[in-house]
């Protein structure tokens, strides 16, 4: 597995708690860029919000825009090479990476540094157990420090959604499902999170607490005031404290169980620093932690299965055999038969690089 940009971890590792609205956001951000310093000066940052489908921002399924601008303005005062903001949104908006950022709100607050980071993807070794490699957005790869902006959300599967959970957006498009469907359980799925976590571990983290989200997540209609941006430089200490403010026990989480073994951080209290107020918010709803919520949902695994079998189809009229698609698919599941692309329906990992690459725009997902 690829794991030289995993970050030594420190024996007491930090978490910011601070309180923040949307108005007044920047002052939270700002304090967590003190706690947590960065040398970003002719860097190349990438910024990779939670974008999890097209909706609006109210309905609390996204990281809220007024946290977005407030960091990519933050960053813009440090000097970077470079700024990208980006992610590749979740199974109901697999390749709609526009349309997510636009309906959102997030396009805007991107303040102009949005990047399609599911246009150009690159093939990296992974856990053979899973999968013996994946497609990883080439910006991940590209970035000297990525800052990952997590939404303060239940998840029907991992219970939380936080640091490690938003890592899973590396991944451009609909492999994504088949992981889902290759892990088959709730452990599993678990542990493979954390496997895709480690590819490329995030520099810094800020989590959107500010509205939270609880009962059957990641788009649960059920949404709290809670009135708090976290912050760290380590996720696994950052996921124990969503945790716990969620009222669930972090050593149950079998993700935070293997990060640990693995050696990327603690998700044991007595080892964190709390910059703030830990204080466990009464009453919040949570899933069951045995992932039913997900695994026993017959709709929720319909959809995912009607993904894994989505394959390019090439529209005849429209193409014009230019090759772009066979030149940008990173597993070369693609080739030219009779001047018509053609794909490889075994080695194609559905990542939509071809469909969003297709000058032409003749190749649709079937």
């Amino acid at each position: 597995m690829l794991q030289q940009n995993q970050k030594k971890v420190n024996i007491m590792t930090k978490v910011m708690i601070h309180p923040a609205s949307y108005e007044n956001v920047r002052q939270a951000v700002d304090r967590a860029f003190e706690h947590f310093p960065l040398k970003l000066k002719d860097k190349r940052v990438l910024i990779k919000p939670n974008v999890l489908r097209a909706s609006q921002w109210n309905e609390g399924i996204v990281t809220h825009p007024a946290v977005l601008k407030a960091v990519a303005e933050k960053i813009e005062t440090m000097d970077p090479a470079s700024i990208i903001v980006g992610d590749n949104p979740g199974l109901f908006s697999y390749g709609a990476n526009e349309e997510s950022f636009e309906k959102t709100g997030l396009m805007d607050a991107a303040c102009g540094h949005y990047e399609n980071i599911g246009n150009d993807s690159v093939k990296v070794d992974f856990n053979p157990v899973f999968l013996p490699w994946v497609s990883l957005s080439k910006a991940v790869m590209d970035a000297d420090i990525i800052i990952s902006l997590p939404k303060f959300k239940t998840h029907g599967l991992t219970v939380i959604t936080g640091a490690i959970k938003n890592s899973y957006g590396f991944l451009p498009g609909a492999q994504k499902a088949r992981l889902h469907k290759i892990a088959g359980t709730p452990q599993r799925f678990h542990e493979m999170l954390v496997d895709v976590f480690q590819l490329r571990v995030p520099d810094l983290f800020l989590v959107d607490a500010v509205v939270g989200m609880e009962g059957n997540g990641p788009a649960s209609p059920d949404l709290r005031d809670i009135g708090l941006i976290l912050a760290s430089d380590n996720g696994v200490a950052l996921d124990a404290v969503i945790a716990t403010l969620m009222g669930c026990e972090p050593g149950l989480l079998r993700f935070l169980q293997k990060a640990k073994e693995a050696g990327l951080g603690d998700y044991d209290l007595k080892n964190i620093e709390i910059l703030g107020e830990l204080k466990p918010l009464p009453d919040f709803k949570i899933p069951p932690l045995g992932g039913e919520a997900i695994m026993h949902n017959e709709a929720m695994q319909g959809m995912l299965l009607d993904r894994t079998l989505l394959r390019p189809q090439v529209d005849p009229e429209w193409c014009t055999a230019c090759g772009t698609c066979i030149d940008q698919c990173p597993v070369s599941a693609l080739f030219m038969d009779e001047d018509i692309p053609k794909v490889d329906a075994d080695t194609c990992i559905t990542c939509f690089c071809c469909q969003e690459m297709c000058p032409e725009k003749a190749i649709a997902l079937k």
